[in-house]
């Protein structure tokens, strides 16, 4: 049993769908949350610069002791998995690989679409993942940018963003997708209105779900639990104006 918390880090609100399905998924765990509000959005950045800003909070959250990682952003998940899985002695969690693996698990047709950050995207990230779980599928992708800019302003709802979303699927339900990949964390919190613009055709796969499992799963596998004696403790981390900012 191992009783260091989890740390969990976005660049703004998305983030906080994948904290909700992992205190659905392991209520006892402690967890650091930081999210970089003060450099939203990572989507329109460069890769590269998103990496800088990713190692800077994973340094952060190393130093208060986490012993496990998860990346809740498509984008940095993206531009730094693997940097910093490399630098680390502890399990590291990307939000990009558990939706891909479910997706590829999940269509019969073998094709797939997801909607995403712009930066997400272009580095071809989903791609590689379902490339590398099953040749054969085709990845169809739309970077659905407007989506996260409404949700950051707390439009969740209404004519205006069926709209949007409506425009964004059409042109992945010309490729006559069976699945679709909510590629960005921002997007659970909006996918009730993503549901209906698929009108139940398509199966709607949330990485903040899949994610969480991951995260159940690795604790498992490493013996590294809450022994769930105390209650857990949630500490939050931001970058904003209206905070300190840390990094």
């Amino acid at each position: 049993m191992d009783n260091r918390p989890i740390g969990i880090f976005d660049s703004g609100l998305g983030g906080l769908t994948v904290l909700r399905e992992i205190i659905k998924e392991v209520p006892n765990e402690n967890i650091i949350f930081f999210g970089d509000t003060a450099r939203f959005p990572y989507g329109p950045r460069e890769l590269g610069e998103v990496k800088i800003f990713a190692l800077r909070i994973a340094d952060f959250l190393y130093e208060q002791n986490v012993k496990l990682l998860v990346i809740a952003c498509n984008t940095a998940t993206a531009s730094a998995l693997s940097d910093i899985k490399a630098k680390f002695n502890i399990p590291v969690i990307g939000v990009i690989e558990p939706g891909a693996r479910t997706a590829a698990a999940a269509t019969v047709s073998k094709r797939v679409g997801v909607i995403a950050t712009r930066g997400t995207v272009g580095s071809k990230a989903y791609d590689n993942a379902i490339n590398k779980i099953d040749s054969e599928i085709k990845l169809f992708s739309n970077a659905a940018t407007l989506l996260v800019e409404y949700v950051e302003e707390g439009i969740l709802e209404g004519s205006m963003l069926d709209k949007a979303i409506c425009g964004y699927l059409k042109p992945l339900f010309k490729e006559d997708i069976d699945v679709l990949i909510l590629g960005c964390t921002h997007f659970p919190l909006i996918e009730g209105s993503i549901k209906n613009c698929c009108d139940g055709s398509v199966k709607v796969i949330s990485s903040a779900i899949e994610t969480s499992r991951d995260v159940k799963n690795t604790l498992e596998k490493f013996n590294i639990e809450n022994d769930g004696e105390i209650k857990p403790q949630r500490i939050f981390y931001e970058t904003g104006n209206t905070s300190k900012n840390i990094l």
